[in-house]
């Protein structure tokens, strides 16, 4: 007797992450950017105006909010970045990054990015 299989499905639906806004926003657009690291790039400490929820497309990370330990992420990890929250690393390593963001934004606000460490010369 032959085994039956299962029929391809056409499209595949995997929820790899929910991440929970909090506090909620009344956001009325989202920004999404290609960026591109340059290998060993050190972002430096920063924090975004609003939430960013992310991917790597090629290369890879080390990414840590403070507080929590880091990790690598690599192509196919998603990642993110609560508004206001202060992220330690997001570096790339020896092979650069390119990774896409995308940053929920409240009406008439644009992605912004502070360096807290960073003083005036």
């Amino acid at each position: 007797m032959p085994i039956e299989k299962e029929p391809l499905q056409a499209v595949s639906r995997t929820t790899v992450m929910t991440a929970r806004l909090n506090p909620p926003m009344a956001a009325d657009h989202v920004e999404v950017r290609r960026i591109t690291l340059q290998p060993n790039t050190v972002a430096g400490a920063h924090v975004h105006n609003g939430p960013v929820v992310g991917n790597i497309v090629d290369g890879s990370v080390i990414f840590q909010i403070a507080g929590e330990p880091a990790s690598v992420l690599n192509p196919g990890d998603v990642f993110f970045e609560p508004k206001d929250a202060r992220i330690e690393h997001f570096d790339a390593q020896a092979d650069g990054a390119v990774f896409l963001a995308y940053f929920v934004l409240e009406p008439g606000k644009h992605p912004e990015l502070a360096f807290p460490d960073a003083t005036d010369a």
